[in-house]
């Protein structure tokens, strides 16, 4: 009997232990969905027409889902793909893609949803493989000149 109590308290023990380092880790709370495929929530979006007094023209602006309103300003990974911009290597501010070079938003093969700014903490290096990063989710549903998703203070996983 005393062997019995003994494992329960100690798997009580561990349980607490890991159920702790779950919840904090550097501060931050963390879930159990750290490596959920964002892409698809990102993809919940609408868009409505508004007159631009700048263009002077109607407009597509984004209409986020709720889903993906309760992203905002929160850490979210990422798998996909660096674009490529002329003569650099390494990059702190790029556009990353759900999709390759050959299929993504910019060469008419996927929506403006499957794409996103980044500002890195660091440089990353240039890949035509696919990368994982991670970073704070910003919506842009109000300056037509920059893309509606940005991903800031981001780290590549490795």
């Amino acid at each position: 009997m005393c062997k019995i109590s003994g494992n329960i308290l100690t798997y009580t023990f561990i349980f607490r232990i890991v159920s702790v380092c779950l919840i904090v880790a550097g501060g931050e709370r963390i879930s159990a969905q750290v490596n959920k495929n964002y892409w698809p929530i990102l993809g919940k979006v609408a868009y409505k027409k508004e007159y631009d007094e700048l263009l002077g023209l109607k407009v597509d602006k984004p209409v986020f889902s709720p889903e993906v309103k309760g992203l905002e300003g929160k850490f979210i990974q990422l798998k996909g793909y660096i674009i490529p911009t002329d003569g650099y290597k390494n990059h702190k501010e790029f556009v990353f893609s759900a999709f390759p070079y050959s299929s993504c938003f910019f060469c008419g093969q996927a929506g403006p949803e499957t794409v996103l700014e980044v500002t890195a903490k660091s440089p990353i290096t240039y890949t035509s493989e696919p990368i994982e990063i991670r970073g704070k989710l910003k919506l842009n549903n109000t300056d037509i000149n920059r893309l509606m998703y940005q991903l800031s203070e981001v780290e590549e996983i490795k």
